[in-house]
């Protein structure tokens, strides 16, 4: 997992997601959860190819995913 951004370009990204894809963050993370085993870099590509993702909200989900992933295993 890397930082892909600042954290706060990442926090404009996450927020812009539901006005600029019709979805909701949960929607999309529960996508990336259900979708193909993949890396970071295929998941990337899996976004913008099968759910026509612009390059920079594909990142910021795959990213708050693994932040996510990473967090419940602290747990």
């Amino acid at each position: 997992m890397s930082q892909v951004f600042s954290e706060e370009t990442h926090r404009n990204l996450l927020a812009r997601i539901p006005q600029c894809t019709g979805r909701e963050l949960a929607d999309w993370l529960r996508t990336v959860d259900e979708g193909p085993a993949l890396c970071f870099e295929e998941r990337l590509s899996w976004l913008r190819q099968e759910h026509n993702l612009a390059y920079g909200h594909a990142k910021a989900i795959i990213h708050e995913y693994d932040l996510r992933r990473a967090a419940r295993r602290l747990l």
